[in-house]
């Protein structure tokens, strides 16, 4: 379980591809305090287990899976990434439940500014804007952050300097590709009433033919 909240902006040393799967090289420092072999560490927002580390650095597996449903694949040797590690029981909780497991990607339509605040425009597939709701939380490249507005098409978020000066937004640009997770207690809820709502469907005995006949 993650918060949202980044702790360092590491940058990919090297990307060993094998097949459709790849092994990070992570180039980081202050992640890498109290971190172990098999610890998870959120990627972009992306939870990867860490399999070996360095001095300045540590490696993580990315099945095909994960590079298929995420912007992962898409990084290069000097790309910058956005890092977290796991939160601890005794942590603070700064941002939102953050599970590292997103639900797919959007575009940044428009970057714009409006004082001090930097407006970011991004479109996503009606599967995922659905759980999108105004002034609720998404996690974009696993930057815990409120949504602003939402459309048909796409969402916005409004997000302060030192936001963007501490994160990987500072590099997107239009038409970039970033990862989202939407809140997981949408999710759960929806899925939660379907099953009932199935059962509902096959009982013949249910509180509405009670009233109806009078009981």
């Amino acid at each position: 379980m993650f918060t949202g909240i980044i702790e360092e902006i590491g940058q990919i040393q090297s990307i060993g591809r094998s097949g459709r799967s790849a092994v990070l090289r992570i180039k980081c420092h202050k992640v890498l305090e109290g971190t172990k072999i098999g610890d998870s560490i959120a990627v972009n927002g992306v939870c990867l287990t860490v399999t070996t580390i360095q001095k300045d650095g540590y490696t993580a597996d990315v099945m095909a899976e994960t590079i298929n449903r995420s912007s992962l694949g898409a990084l290069k040797p000097g790309s910058r990434v956005n890092l977290e590690r796991a939160m601890p029981a005794d942590g603070r909780f700064g941002g939102h439940f953050v599970a590292g497991h997103i639900d797919g990607t959007g575009t940044i339509e428009d970057i714009s500014r409006d004082e001090t605040a930097v407006w970011y425009r991004i479109s996503a597939e009606p599967a995922l804007l659905r759980y999108i709701v105004e002034k609720g939380s998404i996690t974009i490249d696993g930057i815990s952050l409120t949504v602003a507005g939402v459309s048909g098409a796409d969402f916005s978020v409004s997000i302060i300097p030192h936001t963007q000066a501490n994160t990987s937004l500072a590099d997107r640009h239009r038409g970039d590709i970033v990862n989202l997770e939407t809140d997981i207690i949408g999710k759960y809820v929806e899925k939660l009433w379907q099953p009932q709502d199935e059962r509902k469907k096959k009982e013949k005995l249910t509180r509405e033919f009670l009233e109806e006949n009078g009981f």
